[in-house]
């Protein structure tokens, strides 16, 4: 297990999971460049860090802009160690309620973001010929749930991109991971996330659904920190992690019932 220092690049590190990262990181003495479309959120790492903070303003969206930020954090730091893709958000909406401009949008943020962020790392990380890519996923990348259906399709591609991604960068000695949290008490579902214009014919499924989600216990985003830092430092990570309780438990019943359906049909 490696625990030299690091050097991270993090997305979305205004609030959530990627604050709380960033954070730890540079607690430990990790160097961070931390990454936000607002970067005046980022001062208070800096204030408290300094030169082991680089901010830096990133929509994920744009993709110059992504190999820009990578760039910058590669001239300042000389290299890069960790990438974690988490900048997102959540899509509530039945999949026909859901707009174009919507459906485009979650696809640019929560799949794009991160094929452009990757796509700019993987030349200096195959260079450096080391680094580690974090993908943040959900449990909803593995699955999918009603009311979700646009964000469950915006995580399984970002799950098959980089399954994809780890064969082949496999001999650049280049690692990739993809976390797969279950729910969170982080803002995922509170200012973050966008609502389409519901239909009133789905009222009976979005209770339903909404009364699921409610019972399910959220997690303390904090608790994420030991399995984060103990991932990065593992010389052999997984390709797929679970952060949070139950999720094994949700998943195999997921593919009992996909591999029922097959042997059935």
């Amino acid at each position: 297990m490696s625990t030299k220092s690091k050097v991270w690049f993090i997305t979305g590190t205004s609030r959530g999971f990627g604050r709380i990262w960033a954070e730890a990181a540079l607690l430990r003495g990790d160097r961070v460049a931390a990454t936000a479309r607002n970067i005046e959120t980022l001062t208070p790492l800096v204030d408290q860090y300094g030169d082991r903070v680089l901010p830096l303003a990133l929509d994920v969206t744009d993709r110059a802009s992504a190999k820009s930020a990578i760039d910058a954090a590669v001239a300042h730091f000389g290299r890069l160690d960790v990438v974690v893709n988490n900048a997102g958000y959540g899509l509530f909406g039945m999949v026909e309620e859901v707009s174009e401009p919507e459906a485009r949008d979650q696809f640019e943020t929560n799949f794009f973001g991160a094929l452009w962020v990757t796509q700019a790392a993987l030349p200096h990380l195959r260079a450096q010929g080391s680094g580690h890519i974090i993908q943040v996923s959900s449990i909803g990348g593995v699955t999918a749930f009603p009311f979700f259906g646009i964000y469950n399709a915006s995580k399984w591609a970002l799950e098959g991109m980089s399954q994809a991604l780890a064969a082949e960068v496999m001999d650049f000695s280049i690692k990739v991971t993809l976390v797969e949290p279950m729910p969170y008490a982080t803002d995922w579902s509170g200012p973050s996330a966008r609502k389409a214009e519901a239909i009133s014919d789905y009222d009976h499924v979005r209770a339903g659904i909404l009364q699921m989600f409610g019972k399910m216990p959220s997690g303390d985003p904090q608790d994420s920190v030991l399995s984060l830092l103990k991932l990065v430092d593992a010389d052999n990570p997984p390709l797929r992690v679970f952060f949070g309780r139950g999720a094994l438990e949700v998943i195999e019943a997921e593919y009992f019932s996909r591999i029922s359906d097959w042997k059935r049909s």
